[in-house]
């Protein structure tokens, strides 16, 4: 056997064995549909057989192909371990760390987070990019970032996730607005005022939106803004009311014009969660950082 044998074009064929698809194979793993044929088409060549057959209904593996996935699940366990034993015979971890956020991640949990972190781990560069929930996890979908700080969604088969804190949405008012006193706010009562809103189009708005459509209301738009820090002027002024996660309305540090309440609906009680492409090995500062916000 003249040529190498390549170990990424055999994942790509354990991804075809697992998903008997190469679209769908491709699709997980980021590649070209075509590019990902060629892949299989040049370990056939190398092997001298046949790895799978093709359909209209999708693939299924060959006698040569059972072989071939039963050896390669074998490498990549054994290159996971290989992987594991070499990192722990060091004791440092440095590289660069790409990590994106959102807004309300960024103001209210990293930031004493990171600062930790990096205190422990001097030789790591943290290259951090603020962006909503939707674009992170086009980032690391994109392989743009190692980790990714978002709300809790729906995420491609590609991608793992980790729980990472609880951020509940509240209600902050103007201290002299009607509903200051109520130990409480539902989104009824919400839907009765003008609001200032943040992030047009951001998982945020989206989910008031939603949420609005499904009582067959509509939001009072009276501001829009592009921070979490000018919501809370625009409340304090008192041109209307929001609806925020807790964390953002924490952080904000201004003269206190303003009351906090809990928003009384079930689906007010908003996870953030860790985000990563599902790859191997997986870069070491990636790994470090993941455990350590999980502790």
């Amino acid at each position: 056997m003249s040529a190498r044998l390549d170990p990424y074009s055999l994942r790509l064929f354990v991804a075809v064995a697992r998903e008997g698809s190469l679209a769908r194979a491709a699709a997980k793993e980021h590649i070209a549909t075509s590019a990902l044929s060629r892949r299989i088409a040049n370990l056939e060549r190398l092997f001298g057989t046949p790895l799978i057959v093709r359909s209209p209904r999708g693939i299924t593996l060959t006698e040569a192909g059972q072989i071939a996935l039963k050896r390669g699940l074998q490498l990549e366990t054994e290159l996971a371990l290989l992987q594991q034993e070499i990192q722990a015979q060091s004791s440092e971890v440095g590289g660069t760390l790409r990590l994106f956020a959102n807004a309300s991640a960024v103001v209210g949990f990293l930031p004493e987070r990171l600062g930790k972190f990096c205190a422990k781990y001097p030789r790591v560069k943290v290259a951090l990019q603020e962006a909503s929930s939707a674009d992170v996890l086009t980032a690391c979908l994109d392989d743009r970032c190692d980790v990714g700080v978002a709300v809790a969604m729906e995420v491609p088969s590609g991608i793992e996730s980790w729980h990472f804190i609880d951020d509940p949405l509240i209600v902050v008012l103007p201290r002299r607005h009607v509903l200051a006193r109520a130990p409480s706010v539902t989104f009824v009562d919400v839907l009765k005022h003008p609001l200032v809103t943040v992030q047009s189009g951001g998982a945020l708005d989206r989910t008031l939106h939603d949420r609005a459509a499904d009582a067959r209301a509509l939001l009072q738009v009276a501001v829009a803004v592009s921070s979490f820090d000018a919501v809370c002027r625009m409340v304090e002024a008192g041109l209307g009311i929001a609806v925020v996660p807790r964390s953002a309305a924490t952080a904000y540090a201004g003269s206190r014009q303003f009351v906090r309440k809990p928003l009384a609906e079930s689906w007010a009680n908003r996870e953030l969660r860790l985000y990563s492409l599902r790859k191997m090995p997986r870069p070491r500062v990636a790994e470090v950082f993941i455990a350590t916000l999980c502790e």
